[in-house]
């Protein structure tokens, strides 16, 4: 593991698996020329928060391979502080992304037995060591290996237990477990989330009882999660915008009005905007907002985090009305 040595506690601490992500323009089986991406739902939200001003650590286990360095040298040039360590026997996970339709996206992924599934509880301990204000997890990292799953729920229950803001998107992933699978680890994992974070249709993946799930209306799910300890319990709606449970009652926001181009990564985008106005003092109401502009930023440029905005081009969207061209 290879920490940031001599530095403060970071704004925002993250792990996960990042992977090479080789995008097509059209359909797969017709073949035609790829672009290497970095993908990682948990890097995508480093990013996004490093760029609106905020210092940021991601943690995680990369391949001695070519895409290995690849994806560190894309964190390092977006100012993001690395914990990692490189396997020597595994690779680098890798995915396809087919953008099959205008409207369909479809991921292909080769990841089973990846350098990123062997992150530990040391690696993590090594992390949360060199401090943090913010801890951000998904459900994608406890469902690569038991190793994995052992490393976020023993990260969740340290950074809970040292006060730091726990934040847990459920961002479930169908094709590396089932829902019965998500809810079994992730129900109890929200116990310790200070901020659970997921789509309207995830929700019910962060309910302890198996009976209430898929049956319970959101208000009811999100009042459960607030009695457990949880202190915001945000939803994101896609296009119909987002909302935010609290003990104080539920806010919601409108999505900002853009041209689509590409989906993936809106949630994370969400997510780092969301945070960021969290780190800045922020209300409810900003944090959304914040959210709001990032997700919309998100949709309408190409790539997980490309075209995510600094701090000073939020105010681009937020001016928008029809499109403009600035002179």
């Amino acid at each position: 593991m290879t920490p940031a040595v001599g530095l403060p506690p970071v704004d925002l601490l993250t792990f996960g698996e990042s992977m090479v992500s080789l995008r097509s323009a059209g359909p797969l089986a017709s073949g035609g020329s790829l672009g290497m991406h970095v993908a990682g739902a948990e890097s995508n939200v480093a990013i996004g928060v490093t760029r609106l001003g905020h210092r940021t650590a991601w943690a995680g286990v990369l391949g001695a391979d070519p895409h290995g360095e690849f994806i560190l040298k894309q964190l390092r040039g977006e100012g993001v502080h690395l914990h990692h360590r490189v396997h020597p026997g595994c690779s680098t996970g890798v995915m396809f992304l087919e953008h099959r339709t205008a409207d369909v996206s479809r991921a292909f992924y080769y990841r089973a037995g990846s350098a990123g599934s062997t992150i530990s509880c040391d690696d993590v301990d090594q992390a949360l060591d060199a401090g943090a204000r913010v801890l951000h997890l998904t459900g994608i990292t406890p469902a690569l290996s038991p190793d994995a799953r052992l490393a976020v729920e023993h990260a969740a229950a340290r950074g809970a237990r040292e006060g730091m803001v726990v934040s847990l998107d459920v961002n479930y992933r169908s094709k590396l477990w089932t829902r019965d699978q998500a809810r079994d680890v992730l129900a109890p994992l929200a116990r310790h989330a200070t901020i659970l974070i997921a789509s309207d249709d995830e929700l019910d993946l962060a309910i302890p009882a198996p009976s209430a799930a898929g049956t319970a209306a959101e208000p009811a799910m999100a009042a459960q999660l607030l009695d457990l300890g949880v202190r915001e319990v945000v939803v994101k709606r896609g296009a119909a915008g987002a909302g935010v449970h609290t003990a104080d009652g539920n806010r919601e926001a409108a999505a900002v009005s853009v041209t689509g181009i590409d989906t993936v990564g809106a949630g994370d985008a969400f997510t780092a905007g969301y945070l960021s106005a969290l780190l800045d003092g922020g209300d409810v109401a900003g944090r959304l907002h914040r959210g709001a502009l990032m997700g919309a930023f998100a949709v309408s440029t190409a790539g997980d985090w490309e075209g995510l905005p600094t701090r000073a081009e939020l105010a681009l969207l937020e001016a928008m009305a029809g499109g403009t061209t600035q002179r």
